[in-house]
């Protein structure tokens, strides 16, 4: 009889974590610790709408940056503004989104990020100055902050532990394709309608998941009244905001040789010691500390900042190489790196179903396997390939992070208690995208770097003598009497050494990943990830 008490008791507070009434007669426990929810195909469907109309903006809007900075007669330095806002913004909110969560309910944060996210969509396409869509564009990242590390909790909540993997393998599909394909479908929706189109694409996706939403997610349960903690928040976006911007415009500013850049990092460094302080201080900080007690989700963290890097830092060195070096049309290259996709969606659909035979860290290993195989593909580019070299690199990288992205998503909160599950969904997604700045700052100021330097060591080697008898330049007709020859001459050396630059930056990429291998073993094994008590403590 205790036994019946107590195992009701768990059905009720699984309930509630679920945002479920137990007590309606549709809510029946399916096993031990959860309550099935009604809608559950609906729920899914529309979350991930969300999910991926949130991830295909990170990157589609940058292909268009050049036909916005036409129609709004900006320079290059403010259209990058148009990316920055959207980014800081969306840094800012997603440390918020845990404590929202709980305070008001999910669902209703969860709805008002939708309709806030299509709404400066819909704003952005209409804007008809740079002030207008940069205010616009931070109102977009404040709205889509919160939409994938909801979608993520709202999946947890709603599959039972055993089917944790499928779930995040739903997931990983809408987070790794929105970035992935995100170029291409900008690219085509610049050249055959408008740059506009580009933001107005999000109105169907974001009306129907609004709505999809909003007559069949359950009510949240768990929300509760909590002291805010302003100086720990205030520090921690302030922090995150000072590192974005620095990050975002280090490049254009030469780096710490710009006074700019030198108090974004002053002011970055003295707020995140002061958020640290203060989490470690107060009595209830504004991130609960009890969330680096889980081994598995700290190890997590670090392997999502990786994915972030690695995912992130090639997408943003492969279209520029294309376009640039390659001279591939936008469209071409948006088609000839879509199959990363393909090779992603595949890994998703197998990984959901083998992540609770194997032993995670084994999947995760053969991942980042052959992504570093990926990597070492692309170490062997050149100038005079064929586009096929850069399709079967990118089918096999898509499948690598693919393999990584759904045993580690599932391994972070698969021990985590549930009711620091909007905390951790927050956190997790925040890493990825600090991750993912990081990877693309460093990179692009690698490939400066190193452009410079091999363009230098490469023009040591051209002298009257041996030009005179290089049969490129006689190919390419280049008198070297005049000043077009020479400077056409100039052209030559400056793409090899771009392409070599671009060749060391994907060898660095690969040490890097080929390191993170060893560090899987300090995620300690969890038997089963339908282990109850692991899930619901």
């Amino acid at each position: 009889m205790a036994d019946a008490v107590h195992q009701e008791g768990v059905y009720e507070e699984a309930a509630r974590d679920a945002g479920v009434d137990a007590t309606e007669p549709s809510v029946m426990p399916a096993g031990p610790h959860f309550v099935h929810v009604k809608n559950h195909g609906l729920i899914t469907i529309s979350v991930m709408m969300a999910t991926i109309m949130q991830a295909l903006d990170s990157t589609i809007a940058n292909v268009a940056l050049p036909r916005m900075q036409g129609t709004l007669s900006a320079t290059q330095d403010e259209m990058g503004w148009v990316l920055t806002s959207y980014i800081v913004a969306a840094a800012i909110t997603i440390p918020l989104t845990g404590w929202l969560a709980g305070e008001f309910g999910r669902r209703r944060v969860f709805l008002i990020s939708i309709f806030v996210f299509t709404l400066a969509s819909a704003l952005c396409g209409l804007a008809q100055s740079l002030p207008q869509i940069v205010l616009f564009r931070f109102l977009q990242g404040v709205g889509g902050a919160a939409l994938v590390p909801l979608s993520q909790a709202v999946l947890f909540d709603i599959n039972p532990p055993k089917e944790f993997g499928r779930a995040m393998a739903v997931w990983g599909i809408g987070v790794t394709m929105g970035p992935i394909l995100g170029p291409a479908l900008g690219g085509w929706l610049t050249d055959n309608y408008s740059w506009r189109w580009v933001f107005y694409i999000n109105l169907p996706i974001g009306i129907l998941a609004f709505v999809g939403l909003l007559f069949t997610m359950p009510e949240s349960r768990n929300a509760q009244s909590s002291r805010f903690d302003f100086l720990g928040f205030s520090s921690l976006a302030i922090g995150i905001a000072a590192l974005q911007i620095m990050l975002d415009r280090g490049q254009l500013l030469d780096w710490f040789s710009s006074r700019e850049i030198v108090t974004e990092a002053f002011v970055c460094a003295v707020a995140f010691y002061i958020f640290i302080v203060q989490t470690l201080s107060a009595r209830k900080p504004f991130l609960n500390p009890a969330l680096f007690t889980d081994r598995n989700f700290v190890v997590s963290n670090v392997f999502i900042f990786l994915v972030g890097v690695v995912l992130f830092a090639t997408l943003a060195l492969l279209p520029p190489m294309l376009q640039n070096q390659m001279r591939y049309p936008v469209v071409l290259t948006g088609l000839v790196t879509a199959p990363r996709g393909a090779g992603t969606l595949l890994a998703m659909i197998l990984v959901g179903r083998l992540v609770n035979r194997f032993d995670p860290r084994l999947i995760m290993a053969v991942g980042l396997s052959l992504t570093a195989f990926s990597l070492w593909e692309m170490t062997h580019f050149s100038l005079y390939m064929t586009y096929w070299p850069i399709v079967t690199s990118g089918i096999a990288q898509g499948l690598g992070i693919g393999l990584v992205y759904v045993p580690m998503s599932t391994i972070a909160f698969s021990t985590l208690p549930s009711h620091l599950r909007n905390e951790g969904t927050a956190f997790f997604n925040l890493l990825r995208n600090v991750g993912s700045s990081i990877g693309i700052s460093v990179v692009m100021f690698l490939l400066t770097q190193n452009i410079a330097r091999v363009h230098e060591s490469l023009g040591e080697n051209i002298t009257p003598y041996v030009a005179a008898n290089d049969p490129a330049a006689v190919a390419a007709h280049i008198d070297l009497g005049t000043l077009s020859g020479l400077t056409a001459l100039n052209g030559i050396i400056t793409n090899q050494a771009a392409m070599i630059a671009y060749l060391d930056n994907f060898r660095l990429i690969m040490i890097c990943t080929l390191l993170a291998i060893p560090f899987l073993l300090a995620i300690k094994r969890v038997k089963t990830v339908a282990d109850t008590h692991a899930v619901l403590e």
